[in-house]
């Protein structure tokens, strides 16, 4: 009598990062993408009222530095201060946390120097390009060449993806989109910190606004 094979268990082949994910973790990195996806929505609010959009970036950031010195000399800003502690990384602890006011003047800037459909994409490679290569990067990246500057390949990936999405939705075009994506995921790639928010978009806006 012939015995069929014992066929494996696919769930121990899952990789063992999965289990290594910290809750606390993990919910931080959700929350500060989180705020980073929402940032998408410029490109659409522009479409409808450009300076009511602006104004809205340049009040949101300025509020934002108010109630974030209010919160380091000691006050509890309600909401605002709670988030902050949540989003936080480690190297913001005790310190003016910058992630907000880039992402806002990265958006603002994208907005303002360049025209629409290389704006969109621009601020799109910043809410999306950027959101997704440090979720992919953080939780699922194994591969960090030394090109890469301690990057990892599954989360420049996820950025080049997610950036050719975007940008062919909005020009419809294969050679931008793929334009885009390079662009985006060799600038995320760079060694920035918080300054890629600045960094990300204006570059991503510059370089495609060639190939639309």
């Amino acid at each position: 009598m012939r015995y069929m094979p014992v066929q494996k268990n696919i769930f121990r082949e899952i990789p063992v990062v999965f289990a290594a994910i910290n809750l606390e973790e993990l919910t931080t990195e959700l929350i500060r993408k989180s705020i980073h996806f929402l940032i998408a929505l410029c490109p659409v609010m522009a479409a409808v009222n450009r300076p009511f959009t602006i104004a809205l970036l340049v009040t949101g950031v300025m509020v934002y530095t108010c109630l974030e010195r209010l919160r380091l000399g000691g006050q509890f800003v309600p909401f605002v201060s709670f988030l902050t502690l949540m989003a936080s990384r480690p190297r913001d602890r005790n310190r003016f946390v910058l992630g907000p006011v880039t992402l806002g003047l990265g958006a603002l800037l994208a907005l303002l120097f360049y025209p629409s459909p290389a704006a969109s994409i621009a601020v799109y490679a910043l809410a999306f390009g950027d959101g997704f290569a440090s979720l992919a990067g953080k939780f699922f990246g194994r591969i960090r060449p030394p090109f890469l500057l301690g990057k990892s390949v599954e989360g420049s990936f996820a950025c080049f993806a997610a950036v050719f999405i975007a940008a062919y939705r909005v020009s419809g075009r294969i050679t931008a989109a793929v334009f885009a994506g390079l662009v985006a995921a060799l600038t995320e790639a760079l060694p920035l910190e918080d300054y890629d928010n600045l960094v990300l978009p204006l570059t991503v806006g510059f370089m495609v606004q060639f190939v639309l």
